[in-house]
């Protein structure tokens, strides 16, 4: 599959009807902490707001409920796969990406046939605490090699700037969390994402 090559990540299904229509095509809802009668409500919000705008809409970690809702993708980390049921997942058509840290978690993802592979953190990040160093663009050139086909997301301390280099390198989407949901107009940065990954886009 192709992706867009602004992948853009929020916290709540609000930011999606600010977002969207500015013409952001590829989005993950990740979630934390949350009753699951609200994380499915906020997943069935999403879903059809992405629908209406003709965005991909990707639901992070919460696999069953990614089915219940009728959604075509889910984004899982290393230790979410240990309990997913993956075989539900293929046999649902639901398309699956994976985080990947190092050579072992790539090896390990690339095994499952993904629809795309996420490499981070590729620079500093303040979305969390890292047990891995900053990658850098050598590491996101090497995955680029290794993933062979399969679609490369770059994502940790991305800016538009650094989306550019990180594009240049071999990603397939540059993945996006604080430098959005963080800054002071956050639809004017996403304007500025938008005109920087343009030239992917085409």
């Amino acid at each position: 599959m192709k992706l867009d090559p602004f992948y853009l990540v929020v916290d709540d299904a609000s930011w999606l009807e600010r977002l969207l229509p500015l013409g952001v095509k590829l989005v993950q809802l990740r979630i934390k902490e949350r009753p699951e009668s609200e994380l499915r409500a906020l997943i069935r919000r999403a879903r059809v707001d992405c629908e209406r705008h003709g965005a991909q809409f990707i639901v992070n970690d919460y696999w069953r409920l990614a089915l219940d809702e009728k959604c075509d993708f889910v984004h899982l980390g290393q230790s979410d796969l240990d309990g997913a049921d993956l075989p539900a997942l293929r046999k649902n058509g639901v398309r699956l990406g994976i985080s990947t840290h190092d050579a072992r978690e790539l090896e390990r993802a690339l095994s499952l046939s993904p629809a795309y592979v996420a490499l981070g953190p590729v620079y500093p990040t303040l979305l969390k605490q890292m047990a891995f160093a900053p990658q850098g663009l050598g590491r996101v050139a090497e995955w680029r090699r290794r993933c062979g086909a399969t679609p490369l997301v770059a994502i940790g301390g991305l800016t538009p700037e650094r989306a550019r280099l990180v594009l240049d390198a071999g990603a397939d989407s540059a993945c996006v969390v604080t430098d959005i949901s963080r800054n002071g107009d956050p639809e004017a940065r996403t304007r500025e994402w938008l005109h920087a990954t343009a030239e992917w886009r085409r």
